[in-house]
C-alpha cells in the first residue's frame, strides 16, 4: 500500500496538473451545450437567443396589429382596439391565460382600471429567424406601469411578446413573456399545471369584474 502511495506522488511530480486556460474552441462548445439546454420561450428561442435579434420595421400588413398592441400596453384600449384578434384567440401571459377576444378585452381593461397610465420605453420588432414563420411577430418591449397620482413607475417590466396571426392578419395567439424567460404551461409537469390554473381562475375572475362587451 505504501509502495502505490509513493509510486502515485512520483507520478503526481513527474506529470503535475495542468491550470493552463481551456482552449476557445472548447469554451464555445461548453458555451453553446449550455445554451441548447435552456428552456425555449413561446417564439421557439431561448431567452438569450430572442434578446439577440436585430430590430427590423413593420410590414405594412403588421401595422394595425402593432398600433393596437401599443395601446394595449399603454392603458389607452379601445373597443376597436381588439378588433385584431380572432374570436378564439388565446392570450397568455405570467399573471392569466384569456380564451377569447372577450376575455382578452377584460385583461386590458382590467389593467388600465389597475394602473393610472403606463408608458412604454421601449418597442422593437424584431427579425425572425428562420425557424420562426413570417406570420409570427416577435417584440422586444420595456414598459413603466404608474399607480394613481405617482410620478414615478410602479413597476418597469421588460417582456417578449409572440403573436401568432393567420392569413386574414388577425392574431390566433399572443404570448407575453417577461424579460423573455418561458412560460410555464401544463406540459411543464406539476406545478406548471398548478400554475396553469391559477391563472385561468385569474382570467375568469377578471371577467366577472370588468365583464365583456355586449354584441
Amino acid at each position: 500500500m505504501l509502495a502505490r502511495f509513493t509510486s502515485i506522488r512520483l507520478c503526481l511530480r513527474a506529470h503535475p496538473i495542468s491550470h493552463k486556460p481551456l482552449p476557445p474552441i472548447i469554451l464555445r462548445r461548453m458555451s453553446s451545450s449550455k445554451e441548447n439546454n435552456q428552456p425555449k420561450n413561446a417564439s421557439g428561442l431561448t431567452a438569450s437567443q430572442s434578446k439577440a435579434l436585430k430590430e427590423r420595421t413593420a410590414e405594412p400588413n403588421e401595422e394595425k396589429v402593432i398600433c393596437a398592441i401599443k395601446e394595449m400596453y399603454s392603458c389607452l384600449a379601445k373597443e376597436s382596439t381588439f378588433d385584431i384578434y380572432t374570436q378564439d384567440a388565446i392570450f397568455h401571459d405570467p399573471i392569466g391565460i384569456a380564451e377569447g377576444k372577450g376575455s382578452i378585452r377584460a385583461q386590458f381593461v382590467g389593467l388600465a382600471k389597475i394602473f393610472e397610465k403606463a408608458e412604454i420605453l421601449k418597442f422593437r420588432i424584431l427579425s425572425n429567424p428562420s425557424e420562426v414563420p413570417s406570420t409570427t411577430i416577435l417584440i422586444d418591449q420595456d414598459v413603466a406601469y404608474y399607480r394613481k397620482s405617482s410620478s414615478s413607475p410602479f413597476k418597469t417590466i421588460n417582456s417578449l411578446l409572440t403573436i401568432k396571426t393567420n392569413d386574414e392578419h388577425l392574431v390566433t395567439s399572443h404570448t407575453e413573456e417577461w424579460n423573455h424567460n418561458k412560460e410555464t404551461t401544463s406540459d411543464d409537469g406539476f406545478i406548471g399545471m398548478l400554475n396553469e390554473h391559477r391563472k385561468k381562475a385569474t382570467a375568469r375572475i377578471t371577467n366577472i369584474i370588468i365583464g365583456e362587451p355586449k354584441c
